[in-house]
């Protein structure tokens, strides 16, 4: 089999996992008129190095949507096949739950800063069914502070379950929807709500400050988009790329995988999400300078009485 028919077969698999599973199928569309077009014009006909191949199909997808979670990646290992998928799905389970239990869950730093200043450092929201109690002797570690900083400069992404769980303690009154997110895969929507209870103490009426970079993406950018349309928190940072839909990985040859964003969230206060915007800082400042800053307000903020208790 000549290059030029394994790039064939490829992008062709790829059109089929598009227009499938893709969650704007108008959009779908037209990438896949555009990388038909690319690819009868010969544009991957001289690509030897199949990793630069896959960054091409990448550049060609994102130029037509800007989608971020859209991607095509080339692998030196054979990727499984779907039967192999299904055998090797629970060995990867436990390899990623012994992962997210070396990075404490996502939970990197919980410690009372000078002013008694609560602060969690958290680098991922992973599934609350496996870091739920990590989370919960975070939340009442931080019970008795005046005033919270959640910093997300490195926060990448995660599971909206855990990100609903921590929402709990920092949102008072009724059981409150968070996002609604429809899967495109199986034609279903599923909603997102802060619980009833909580274990430990409740910490909504304490001041809180978002740090955020260019690296918060996906979970982490939701995390600080739904607290400021709630006007919960003051978001401290940099703009954000704006990754909102999830999505999920499908094999197109035996060494390439294209991840394709399959649901939709739409937030209940905007209408809409953070997907190629951004999350944009209420107080912009330079990453490194984020901490310093809101340290400093915090501080300010708690001596006026408003977070003692």
């Amino acid at each position: 089999m000549n290059e030029n028919a394994t790039h064939t077969e490829i992008v062709e698999a790829l059109l089929e996992k598009l227009r499938r599973f893709y969650v704007f199928p108008d959009a779908a569309e037209k990438i896949c008129i555009n990388l038909q077009q690319h690819l009868a014009d010969g544009d991957y006909d001289d690509l030897q190095d199949e990793e630069f191949f896959a960054y091409a199909l990448t550049t060609h997808m994102q130029e037509i949507c800007h989608d971020e979670h859209l991607w095509v990646r080339w692998h030196a290992d054979p990727l499984p096949d779907e039967d192999e998928v299904l055998r090797l799905n629970e060995q990867w389970t436990v390899q990623q739950q012994h992962q997210a239990r070396i990075n404490n869950y996502g939970f990197h730093k919980v410690e009372r800063l000078d002013g008694n200043i609560g602060y969690v450092d958290i680098r991922s929201f992973y599934r609350p069914e496996w870091g739920g109690d990590t989370a919960v002797s975070a939340m009442n570690f931080l019970a008795h502070t005046d005033a919270l900083i959640f910093d997300l400069r490195q926060c990448t992404g995660g599971y909206p379950g855990m990100v609903a769980l921590i929402s709990s303690y920092l949102l008072g009154g009724e059981p409150q929807l968070l996002n609604t997110i429809y899967w495109r895969d199986d034609d279903t929507t599923q909603q997102y709500w802060t619980l009833p209870y909580v274990p430990g103490k409740k910490l909504d009426d304490k001041p809180l400050y978002i740090l955020i970079s260019k690296e918060t993406f996906s979970g982490g950018e939701g995390f600080a988009y739904d607290m400021q349309a709630r006007k919960r928190a003051t978001l401290i940072g940099e703009q954000t790329d704006g990754g909102a839909h999830p999505g999920a990985s499908y094999r197109l040859h035996p060494h390439f995988e294209v991840f394709i964003p399959i649901g939709l969230p739409t937030h209940p206060i905007t209408g809409t999400n953070w997907e190629g915007t951004g999350v944009t800082p209420d107080i912009a400042t330079a990453a490194d300078q984020a901490l310093k800053t809101a340290h400093k307000m915090a501080l300010a903020e708690a001596s006026k009485g408003l977070g003692t208790h």
